[in-house]
């Protein structure tokens, strides 16, 4: 059981959502938090909210931007020394078919929601290896196990996540290094982001579903889908059905691909 007491843990989007909520479990876990995000305001009011708790601060970062995250990153490593636990949090979709997506849509998704993660862990993973502990979590999606309509470059990008996280986990045991990764991939969460979105399986409270990752991080679990029966599902089902098949069942009797058809977004 990992234990995070007096741990320094660094969340991206930690100022809305479950980076929100994940940063308030932290801080009653006893760990020291860093958090990242865009909205100068939201770092604010979340600092206000949570101080009580312990020890919280917060950088405004654009991680779509690799100079911003290298000058961010060296300076809380000047500031706050190593980074023991690092959230990969931060993500967007825009939720359009693939032939209405700009450049700029296609680009700054696969920037926030792939190279983001790898960019940040470069900065981080070399303090964890030196003192030969760390964590890394990073917050893929179930939509990187299927593919769906409307959710296209989104889909790309956490694909990526997934194949890169989980191997850096591997490449941690081949090098016999005490720096554990946890690939998350939970479906629709109901924090604004996927607004609009209907679907027949249930979407996830934002704080139950946040409560699982750090309980998984804790029990250093591997690859967790939220529910967990989706990862088997999905896998069982793409081994032993024919692709028509798996379109009929995936699409048809769950509808899932139809989950988009309504989709909004959180409002700006």
């Amino acid at each position: 059981m990992n234990n995070f007491k007096d741990k320094t843990a660094l969340i991206t989007g930690g100022a809305s959502g479950i980076g929100k909520i994940m940063s308030r479990l932290l801080l009653e876990r006893g760990a020291k938090i860093i958090i990242w995000d865009i909205n100068p305001k939201g770092i604010e009011e979340t600092i206000a909210e949570l101080n009580h708790l312990g020890t919280i601060s917060g950088y405004v970062v654009d991680v779509s931007k690799p100079e911003q995250i290298q000058e961010t990153a060296d300076q809380v490593k000047r500031e706050k020394g190593t980074v023991d636990i690092l959230i990969n949090n931060a993500g967007i979709i825009v939720g359009k078919y693939f032939h209405e997506h700009s450049t700029a849509e296609i680009l700054a998704t696969s920037a926030i929601n792939a190279s983001a993660p790898m960019l940040i862990t470069s900065q981080f993973l070399q303090g964890m290896l030196d003192q030969n502990l760390g964590y890394v979590c990073n917050i893929a999606s179930s939509g990187g196990l299927i593919s769906n309509p409307k959710m296209s470059v989104y889909a790309a990008s956490k694909w990526s996540l997934i194949g890169w996280s989980d191997s850096l986990r591997i490449e941690m045991k081949q090098l016999n290094k005490n720096v554990q990764f946890t690939t998350i991939m939970p479906y629709y969460i109901n924090t604004g982001m996927f607004d609009g979105v209907k679907s027949k399986i249930a979407i996830l409270d934002p704080e139950a579903a946040s409560l699982s990752i750090i309980k998984a991080m804790e029990k250093n679990k591997k690859m967790v889908t939220l529910p967990g029966y989706i990862y088997r599902t999905t896998r069982f089902a793409q081994a032993v059905m024919p692709i028509n098949m798996f379109d009929w069942f995936t699409g048809g009797v769950l509808g899932i691909y139809k989950t988009m058809e309504h989709f909004t977004g959180r409002k700006k």
